[in-house]
């Protein structure tokens, strides 16, 4: 069995399909399990992974876990020797980038930095998913585009290697499953192109078949914006952070999405045209 905390999340969702389209036993962890709408065969786990004890008696029987720090929060290390406690043998852990590479706000990589120390302190074979940022964070794009076709943003010119969800989770279903392969191994996923968030907004309105326009606005307003829709703080400092850093020195782009999985790395394209119902009006 393998377990996957942050199972609604975007990379989750998609590691779940993956397992079950192998022949995998899938175990997801959710706090609201009547909401979850997760795939028929994914057994539902109710808890909450920032608290670990909930999650006690899912436990035995489980090979590996998923482990998503934003799912976790602080509980990672706590988690991990629960989990070894109960026979579960190795842990694959969705990492940021900006723990190899650096770039934006220091205490965001720490954080991750942090997460990878305890996965490496709990006796548990880990690979760690160092990921660019998410193709998906172009969805908070979605209500400008549908409502005036112009996202209103900062940093236009800042230049990212986004990654499509799908391809992070096919490279976690890889080491979660074939653990001779990837245990000990971090590695750094990119998507196969640098692009600045003009082109993919540009991109964006091709999938959807109407022009797209930026308008570049100040940080700040951008900032207020997010707020303005509930969103915790760290939000907008995680985002503007980044690509302020980016706008001076794009973020980095490798080709391991490709020697693992031996087919090229989805494009932002491919990632626009497989979400363009969530732009159209």
């Amino acid at each position: 069995m393998i377990l996957i905390t942050g199972a609604t999340g975007t990379v989750g969702r998609e590691a779940l399909a993956l397992l079950l389209e192998g022949g995998h036993k899938a175990a997801a962890v959710t706090r609201t399990p009547d909401r979850a709408a997760l795939p028929a065969g994914v057994q539902l786990v109710a808890g909450d992974p920032s608290d670990p004890g909930t999650l006690a008696a899912a436990l035995p029987g489980v090979e590996a876990i998923l482990l998503s720090p934003r799912a976790v929060g602080e509980s990672t290390a706590e988690l991990l020797a629960l989990a070894a406690e109960h026979g579960v043998r190795r842990v694959v852990v969705l990492s940021a980038v900006t723990v190899e590479y650096g770039g934006g706000y220091q205490r965001f990589a720490a954080g991750f930095q942090r997460v990878e120390d305890a996965a490496r302190a709990s006796g548990l074979e880990w690979t760690f998913l160092r990921c660019s940022d998410f193709s998906a964070n172009a969805l908070a794009w979605a209500p400008q585009i549908r409502a005036a076709g112009t996202v209103r943003g900062a940093y236009g010119g800042a230049a990212t290697s986004a990654i499509h969800e799908r391809d992070i989770a096919a490279v976690a279903v890889r080491a979660l499953t074939d653990p001779a392969a990837h245990a000990g191994r971090a590695y750094a996923l990119t998507g196969p192109q640098s692009l600045n968030q003009r082109d993919k907004v540009r991109i964006i309105g091709e999938a959807v078949g109407s022009e797209v326009h930026w308008q570049e606005v100040a940080p700040e307003q951008v900032r207020q914006a997010m707020l303005a829709q509930g969103l915790g703080e760290d939000v907008p400092d995680r985002l503007l952070g980044y690509l302020a850093e980016c706008l001076q020195r794009p973020g980095p782009t490798t080709g391991t999405v490709e020697q693992i999985l031996g087919r090229p790395a989805l494009t932002f394209a491919d990632w626009a045209a497989d979400h363009a119902n969530a732009f159209r009006k």
